[in-house]
């Protein structure tokens, strides 16, 4: 039947499977994506090289201008229409408007990208994507 055409090497892939979710939740949280503990950012933005917890190789990533775009397309799709309906609603003084949604998407901006580079880091290795296959290179 079906089964006989399935090899060993098959069932190993299928058993060892990165789950996505998982992963995601853990790169939000700035951790780890295989073990959920270390930490895998060493800096504001830098990614270690490899986890202190559980030595799972992070320096493969190629985040690059992933965190910043996705950054700034959400500030923006979030900060623009409240700024719309503050204007329209409460019409407050110009100065008063562009510093309160000033320091808004700024700080909007300082909460996302450490959070974004860790969930594109966590799908990279989720999906064993550039360096971060179990096969040798």
């Amino acid at each position: 039947m079906a089964l006989e055409n399935v090899t060993v090497e098959d069932d190993v892939n299928v058993a060892a499977e990165r789950p996505m979710m998982p992963a995601i939740m853990k790169g939000w949280r700035r951790r780890c994506p295989n073990c959920g503990n270390g930490p895998l950012l060493s800096g504001y933005l830098k990614v270690r090289d490899t986890c202190p917890v559980c030595r799972e190789e992070l320096h493969h990533h190629r985040a690059d201008d992933g965190p910043a775009y996705l950054t700034i397309l959400f500030v923006g799709h979030l900060m623009a229409p409240l700024l719309h309906i503050a204007f329209v609603m409460f019409r407050p003084e110009p100065l008063v408007l562009f510093t309160i949604f000033a320091v808004g998407c700024v700080a909007l901006s300082l909460y996302l990208l450490p959070r974004l580079k860790g969930v594109i880091v966590a799908i990279q290795w989720a999906r064993e994507m550039h360096g971060f296959s179990r096969s040798p290179a």
